[in-house]
């Protein structure tokens, strides 16, 4: 149990973070160009996309995806999806298609089923990771707690006074506390709901006029432009994802362009260049830098490169209607890519492509009947289906939504997962028929075995929506033992006959004979006896009661034959003494359908 909980966790875990951190890679490097086309406008500009860069680590891009989807469920089918939208997702999650089929090689399936056993590993060191960073910025905002508990409130001054009037300026309604604090930390903002200007004492004596509203003003813009908020999202971003060098690198961008934005606008306000570049250095001399970066300085960045910067003469252009226009583009892409790609992929077309055909035509059914299955007698309470190939009719009696899903996408009942509740309860009585038009269609498709005339008919009355997965899960491989295989050779596929405890078949192939198995075991099983024809057999043994179990949920509760006394031989002991053949637990990475969607049909 603990093997497959973790196989699980891996393949969910381990392919949507690569995913994920290629996805946010992509869009950083994205703004990193755009960065160098707003080189020579104002840092507030460039100070966005980084931030944009940054809250995408927090945001992935599967929300979109899904809310795509969704709004694919409201609407009519849309067609299926191009080779334009293929190409997107294709680009956009590159570890989601590895080994989609089962693994057959024994190397291959052995390096598999290894990666599952280091993922307690993994998550250990990344929990270790997540604290060690927490515990760090736990450290230093006691730091700035402990200043905070032993200031005093200023209330009058020449601070408060020039504080006020950079208030009015700057259109800041709520006037900000002021501390006065006798810690050797630089003059910064603190809080984030409540922001409070921290002032160390005895800083003012060395601070003329000027220079103190020069300082005051830097921190004023800080609070209008709610530093301290997205400082701490950023924080966040690097504690949880602290193993990617690229989050640190973009706390470093942010920082700077952060700082360079409050040193433009304090020089717009009016003030002099070199007397701003002095008050920054007036308080280098003075104080210590802030240990956090969501409590907002005026010291922050390299140092050097502000001094020039404030020192430069020159202009800085706004953004004219071009770069609006790029940066409008740019992150309307960003939203409407992904959410593009769930409309096309979560529709009835993606669930007809997956299934090996992408050039199906959609057959029309010129009637189609789907109601809840009459009660009857538990004796008869059995699933029935057929289908006939000279007017294309379907039946099916008492079958789950289940069923009918295995049958079409040609999957065990190991390879599906999720779906509502009823998906393996609520029964259906169905009768469709194919226009005569579309039964020469019907015939080659069920001549290649690819059930596209059945998915049609699911997304259209269910309105279901799947997709594939690669997943590592326990599985048995199907494999000849030692004496060689005891099983009678036959031209064409004939007829199997089912029951608890057996099986006669008059010719089936092994991949078909594999399916039934893995009803029985509740596992996939993968055919590896390289037997390639049809085969007649009479396979009888006693099944247990998690077997019986699992007949009944599928609708095929039958008492126990005859053939199949409780005295009898287990499945695995039957296929070796009367078929040559054995049953070997092993991982296996195997194609799983996930259920999107379905919906319960509104009636004829």
């Amino acid at each position: 149990m603990t093997e497959k909980y973790f196989s699980a966790l891996w393949s969910a875990v381990g392919t949507g973070l690569a995913n994920h951190l290629w996805q946010s890679t992509l869009v950083a490097t994205a703004a990193g160009v755009l960065t160098l086309a707003l080189r020579k406008n104002q840092a507030r500009a460039r100070y966005w996309l980084w931030l944009a860069a940054s809250i995408k680590f927090l945001i992935p891009f599967s929300l979109l995806v899904r809310l795509g989807a969704y709004l694919a469920w409201q609407q009519p089918a849309l067609p299926t999806r191009t080779g334009v939208y293929f190409a997107i997702e294709e680009v956009s999650q590159p570890f989601s298609h590895i080994a989609v089929r089962a693994t057959t090689a024994h190397s291959a399936a052995s390096a598999a089923s290894t990666l599952p056993s280091v993922f307690p590993i993994l998550s250990a060191i990344w929990l270790c990771g997540f604290l060690a960073v927490l515990l760090m910025w736990i450290i230093r905002w006691r730091r700035i707690s402990d200043a905070m508990k032993t200031a005093r409130p200023l209330s009058d001054g020449r601070e408060v006074g020039a504080l006020r009037r950079i208030e009015r300026i700057a259109g800041i309604r709520k006037p900000i506390e002021v501390l006065l604090s006798r810690a050797s930390l630089e003059p910064g903002i603190f809080g984030i709901a409540r922001p409070t200007l921290i002032w160390p004492e005895g800083i003012s004596g060395h601070l003329e006029d000027p220079h103190l509203e020069a300082v005051l003003a830097h921190e004023v813009w800080h609070v209008r432009r709610r530093d301290n908020l997205f400082a701490a999202l950023h924080m966040l971003v690097e504690a949880a994802f602290w193993f990617y060098p690229l989050v640190w690198w973009l706390g470093g961008r942010l920082v700077d362009e952060r700082e360079r934005s409050c040193d433009e606008e304090v020089v717009a306000l009016g003030s002099d260049r070199q007397v701003y570049a002095e008050s920054i250095l007036k308080v280098c001399e003075f104080c210590l830098g802030s240990p956090l970066p969501c409590v907002a300085g005026v010291t922050g960045a390299d140092l050097k490169k502000r001094m020039v910067h404030i020192m430069t003469d020159r202009l800085l252009h706004k953004l004219d209607f071009a770069r609006k226009a790029l940066l409008t583009m740019a992150a309307s892409l960003a939203i409407a890519l992904p959410v593009t790609v769930g409309l096309f992929t979560a529709t009835p077309g993606r669930a007809q492509s997956q299934a090996g055909n992408p050039d199906l035509q959609a057959p029309v059914y010129s009637s189609v009947s789907i109601r809840p299955s009459e009660s009857v007698p538990k004796e008869l309470n059995r699933s029935k289906m057929m289908v006939n190939l000279k007017d294309g009719s379907f039946v099916a009696k008492g079958v789950t939504l289940q069923r009918l899903i295995q049958l079409a996408y040609r999957v065990q009942d190991a390879q599906l997962a999720g779906g509502p509740d009823w998906l393996n309860t609520t029964k259906f009585d169905i009768d469709a028929k194919l226009d005569p038009a579309m039964v020469a269609a019907l015939h080659k498709q069920m001549a290649e075995h690819n059930g596209g005339d059945l998915r049609v008919l699911l997304a259209d009355q269910f309105k279901l929506a799947v997709h594939a997965e690669s997943r590592t899960v326990p599985a048995y491989d199907l494999l000849l033992d030692s004496g060689g295989p005891k099983l009678q050779e036959v031209d064409g596929i004939r007829i199997m006959h089912m029951e608890p405890g057996q099986l006669i078949s008059q010719g089936t192939p092994i991949d078909l004979f594999a399916a039934q198995l893995s009803m029985r075991v509740g596992r996939p099983v993968v055919d590896k006896t390289g037997l390639k024809g049809s085969y007649a057999f009479n396979l009888h043994w006693t099944p247990n009661p998690s077997e019986l179990q699992r007949l009944k949920e599928g609708g095929e509760e039958q008492p126990v034959t005859s053939a199949a006394l409780p005295d009898g031989p287990s499945l695995s002991s039957a296929l070796q003494e009367q078929l040559g053949l054995k049953l070997v637990p092993h991982n296996e990475t195997v194609s799983v359908l996930v259920i999107d969607h379905a919906e319960l049909p509104s009636g004829d």
